[in-house]
């Protein structure tokens, strides 16, 4: 059964192919229903798959199959808060190595051109910090960055 409120995402017959890659990538994520056409629709045929039921990181997503008409952008990310450089590294490297590119300050797309933020609870606590010399020292350092760097961070901020 779908979520009261749930996040559904436009793809180009690539739904499942994409919810197979979060649920493997993001803990917390998992492959639900699939439900295929029960009859022809302007982007496929009946039988196709229509839609996804999937999670990621606990919220709950639906994949629509919906063709070429509508792309992703950078008005929608996933913003993903990592605890370590390892975790950081991890997520992002999964989501750039599998066809997806890199952006500025923490930013990717995947394959499918689905924005995500990869960002350390370090660099949040770093341009949040209550000194605001030490909060612009590394806000300046993550602008100069694509996959965020922590101890780059930290070190901006101690000064």
């Amino acid at each position: 059964m779908v979520s009261k409120n749930t996040i559904c995402l436009w793809y180009d017959g690539t739904a499942l192919d994409a919810a197979k890659f979060y649920a493997e990538t993001f803990p917390d994520s998992a492959v639900g229903a699939v439900h295929h056409a029960p009859g022809d629709f302007p982007s496929g045929r009946q039988g196709d798959v229509l839609t996804v039921e999937f999670t990621v990181l606990g919220i709950p997503c639906l994949g629509l199959n919906g063709g070429p008409a509508f792309k992703h952008n950078e008005a929608f990310s996933f913003q993903v808060a990592t605890d370590d450089q390892a975790e950081t590294d991890r997520l992002w490297n999964a989501i750039v190595d599998n066809g997806g590119q890199t952006s500025a300050c923490g930013w990717c797309k995947d394959k499918w051109g689905l924005s995500w933020q990869i960002t350390p609870r370090a660099l949040t606590a770093a341009i949040t910090d209550p000194d605001p010399a030490a909060a612009k020292r590394a806000f300046d350092a993550m602008m100069e960055m694509t996959k965020i760097d922590i101890a780059t961070i930290e070190a901006a901020r101690r000064g």
